[in-house]
């Protein structure tokens, strides 16, 4: 069996694994599942946070939620940083450091009093460094593991969100609502203290050639495929553009890149925006605390079947039709949202939850997927950083701005409208990014093989 070239010692997981090529991928995106379906949700339990310490502190809604804001501008700065560290350092040793330092912050906010203290503990600590335990830290080597299912792959790795969110967020709002958010935040600092720092320290690996491996659990490539199914299996369109040693700075100077951080960039805004404000406009429009808590969770639960579908859809159709239903399920659910509060119907809000999170959420997929689509190679990992930063900046006025908005308004009527109209740019600005015209998904290179023999 030809395996490459290995580049230090194997593990003992390493060597066990290493004789089944096809389950250690999936070994990788079962870790992935599990540190997600923790880590996200901790930094997503700051809705849940909110309007505890709005309560007890009684700052304005754009102050108070300025520290996620914070944390998300942090996460920016950092996010190229890890991808420029991931060259040199091992994953398994930055999420280890991210578990720690998260917790830290969840540990520190129980005795923060005043606003700032907020920005550094639940900001900077827990938004921000957690950065690498999220989609953008996740994204910068899961995709090493995958080509023709890297779709699918991300989607079931990405979904563990969604099973987290639906066990952690009612669990999460119940401890806040019997002891109080300090609690709260003791409780999330030992999950990630006691599962996902030892889990990701021991047992995380960056990509198959370090253990003599090959992606989609190859052994190594089949000399013997005809000619017909070589040409079904290359995906590549602009030979050009893919056999392009791609730096930072050649990146930065293609449209591709910009279209794509635009693209990024409102999704977040949009995601974040509705995220952090959610469970205090259902609260406002007459649901209790525990059924908007709950629907936050429900959200994450229906993006478990929607991720793991529309990320194996987009496999077959392309990224940009995977990317275009989603972000409309974004939009279609701030439409209910605005509809809710003149009609704040249970039903009404359980097709807000399946439109978010069944479509919505298959943003990440894509997000983890399309940029290692266009820019393979030795600068990837800076390239996504980068094109993070760029996105997470609308993650972090998403949240502020809507806020601000509602100060000013006194209802999120123009901040909804605003999340419809990034929605509608997000959509046209992957279409003009066209990863279709660089490299194909597998079932399109398929189909593109079938109609050359066919012709």
């Amino acid at each position: 069996m030809v395996r490459l070239e290995q580049k230090g010692p194997p593990h003992g997981l390493d060597v066990l694994l290493a004789r089944t090529p096809f389950f250690y991928g999936w070994a990788v995106v079962a870790i992935v599942f599990i540190t997600m379906g923790i880590g996200v949700n901790v930094r997503t339990s700051f809705s849940l946070l909110f309007p505890a310490i709005l309560n007890e502190y009684g700052w304005d809604r754009a102050t108070t939620a300025a520290a996620f804001s914070v944390g998300f501008a942090m996460a920016a700065v950092l996010a190229p940083v890890v991808g420029k560290l991931l060259e040199f350092v091992a994953p398994r040793f930055l999420l280890s450091i991210s578990a720690i330092t998260v917790s830290l912050g969840l540990l520190l906010s129980t005795i923060a009093i005043e606003p700032w203290h907020f920005y550094l503990t639940l900001g900077v600590l827990m938004v921000g460094t957690g950065i690498v335990l999220t989609y953008v830290g996740q994204s910068m080597f899961l995709p090493n593991w995958f080509q023709r299912r890297r779709g699918l792959a991300v989607g079931v790795a990405f979904s563990g969100v969604g099973i987290g969110s639906m066990i952690l967020m009612p669990l999460i709002q119940e401890t806040i609502s019997a002891d109080g958010w300090r609690d709260a935040c003791w409780l999330m600092a030992g999950l990630l203290l006691i599962i996902v720092l030892p889990l990701n320290f021991f047992l995380q690996r960056k990509q198959p050639s370090d253990i003599g491996l090959y992606p989609d659990g190859d052994a190594a490539p089949d000399k013997e495929k005809t000619q017909a199914q070589q040409a079904a299996a290359d995906p590549v369109v602009d030979h050009n553009w893919v056999s392009t040693d791609w730096t930072l700075l050649k990146a930065i100077k293609t449209a591709t890149f910009w279209w794509l951080a635009l693209a990024c960039s409102t999704a977040l805004y949009v995601w974040y925006a509705v995220q952090v404000h959610q469970t205090k406009y259902l609260i406002e429009i007459g649901f209790s605390e525990l059924e908007a808590a709950s629907a936050l969770g429900l959200v994450g639960f229906a993006g478990v079947l929607g991720q793991i579908y529309l990320g194996n859809l987009s496999d077959r159709i392309g990224r940009e039709w995977v990317w275009t239903i989603s972000t409309a399920g974004f939009l279609l659910s701030c439409i209910l949202l605005l509809v809710m509060e003149h009609v704040p119907s249970a039903v009404m809000m359980y097709a807000m939850v399946i439109l978010q999170g069944g479509l919505g959420y298959g943003v990440a997929t894509v997000y983890g997927s399309m940029p290692a689509d266009l820019f393979q190679g030795r600068g990837y990992g800076i390239i996504f950083g980068t094109i993070s930063t760029l996105a997470l900046i609308g993650g972090a006025v998403g949240p502020w701005l809507t806020g601000f908005f509602y100060d000013e308004a006194g209802n999120y009527h123009l901040a909804f409208y605003v999340i419809i109209g990034m929605s509608v740019l997000s959509i046209l600005s992957v279409w003009f990014a066209a990863p279709r015209k660089r490299r194909l998904v597998a079932g399109q290179a398929q189909k593109r093989a079938a109609k050359a023999m066919a012709g």
